[in-house]
């Protein structure tokens, strides 16, 4: 069975200020290490001026790939502390790039790393994260009696009419979480008295808000 893994849901800056020095984070997907790569390119195009551009990232269902940097900081004190955030929130195929502007005033080794890792979390919580996990697909082709039956009871079971299609007769295509795939062959059945044959289209991965529990 394919597994389900965790990433940021879309792109991300904020900043703040700690002891006057400047602190940017940009957070973003990523699928492969040119794009990790390209995207770090971008902040530091964008900052080509900045003090540091400290980085981290994770890549593979697995977590496979794991890159971080200091950038000048300190050893340890700031792309170790963004990629323990990234394994903290048990997230892949993320990228998250802090941006320091000094101020003037020395931070200290634990002043560094928990301003980068206050930095990397804030990314987190702004771009928001999704689960992708594998969905069953079904194709069901029916008698119009059957379709107002399924429309309500699907919902209640977390199926997902992917859309529909009125001619001759209704064509449905629905999505449903893998491990429900067994129980939504004997709720059809039960539904329909065996009266629709639900075919299967295979398996594809999606991305689940987190927040809203929705694709």
């Amino acid at each position: 069975m394919t597994v389900s893994y965790r990433m940021l849901k879309g792109y991300a800056d904020t900043c703040f200020v700690e002891k006057k020095s400047r602190f940017i984070t940009y957070a973003q997907p990523v699928y492969s290490e040119e794009d990790a790569l390209q995207f770090l390119g971008s902040i530091r195009k964008k900052h080509y001026d900045a003090t540091h551009n400290c980085y981290a990232y994770i890549l593979g269902e697995s977590m496979t790939i794991q890159r971080s940097s200091d950038d000048g900081e300190p050893s340890g004190t700031a792309g170790v502390p963004i990629l323990e955030v990234l394994k903290k929130e048990n997230l892949t195929n993320s990228i998250i790039v802090v941006t320091r502007y000094f101020g003037g005033i020395m931070l200290g080794a634990g002043g560094l790393i928990r301003a980068y890792t206050e930095g990397a979390s804030n990314g987190v919580k702004v771009a928001g994260t999704v689960r992708v996990q594998p969905f069953a697909a079904y194709h069901l082709k029916m008698d119009y009696s059957y379709l107002s039956k399924l429309q309500y009871e699907m919902p209640k079971k977390n199926y997902i009419i992917e859309s529909i299609e009125y001619l001759e007769n209704v064509t449905m295509k629905v999505l449903i979480a893998s491990e429900f795939e067994d129980a939504f062959i004997k709720d059809i059945a039960q539904w329909t008295n065996g009266g629709i044959l639900a075919e299967s289209l295979g398996e594809q991965m999606l991305k689940v808000d987190e927040e809203t529990c929705r694709l």
